[in-house]
């Protein structure tokens, strides 16, 4: 872990992976679930393709080192948390997470609440080369926001949070996001530690993603 301090003074834990010499950079949000195994996991993974990787700990406003499990314990528990702190917020920790890559070409992905925040990101910042968004809930209420890069949005079509219709709302106000949609898959389908995650949803999102971010980050 390293420490951060967003511009309104608050100091907060980011999980760092790759070399920290590579050229390009990633930001990886964290679902309501904090910066847990899953998190690092995924970070670790996206690093391995020559990326230098941090995950920003936004829980730390509420309080730190807060890992929650996929129980309805831990749902309720994350849903609270996120509650406490204002979106305009953990932007600030975003933006001074992108800002330790020093001028660096970087792209933000995030899943679940981190999915709506990389949205967020891309059309409230002007720090971001790329976005990729999976199953971000709250991106239908924001759906005409105008983002400042090139976005990519994964969900599926099982995913009891995201109903068809926002998803089709989306696809209509943004014709120039690259938005998949994944039959049969259900709300966080790319994470290994949920009962509804879909090897082979994940892979192909995962390789979509990739290929984004080697296509913008530049």
């Amino acid at each position: 872990m390293m420490m951060l301090t967003a511009a309104d003074g608050h100091k907060f834990q980011v999980f760092e992976a790759g070399n920290v010499n590579a050229q390009r950079g990633l930001v990886v949000v964290q679902e309501i679930f904090g910066v847990n195994s899953h998190i690092r996991n995924v970070a670790e993974r996206l690093a391995g393709f020559g990326y230098r990787v941090l995950a920003p700990a936004i829980f730390d406003r509420v309080e730190q080192e807060m890992e929650l499990d996929y129980t309805e314990e831990g749902i309720k528990a994350g849903l609270d948390a996120r509650a406490k702190i204002p979106e305009e917020k953990t932007l600030l920790d975003l933006e001074a997470t992108a800002a330790a890559f020093a001028g660096k070409p970087v792209g933000i992905i995030g899943y679940c609440w981190g999915g709506t925040l990389a949205w967020s990101c891309a059309t409230q910042t002007q720090l971001f080369k790329a976005a990729s968004c999976w199953y971000g809930a709250g991106i239908a209420k924001k759906r005409d926001a105008n983002p400042n890069c090139p976005v990519q949005m994964h969900f599926g079509t099982e995913d009891h949070s995201i109903p068809m219709s926002d998803i089709e709302a989306i696809r209509a106000a943004q014709p120039g996001v690259e938005l998949f949609v994944y039959n049969g898959a259900q709300h966080g389908f790319g994470c290994e530690a949920r009962a509804s995650y879909s090897a082979k949803h994940w892979e192909l999102a995962e390789l979509r993603s990739l290929a984004f971010f080697a296509e913008h980050l530049r």
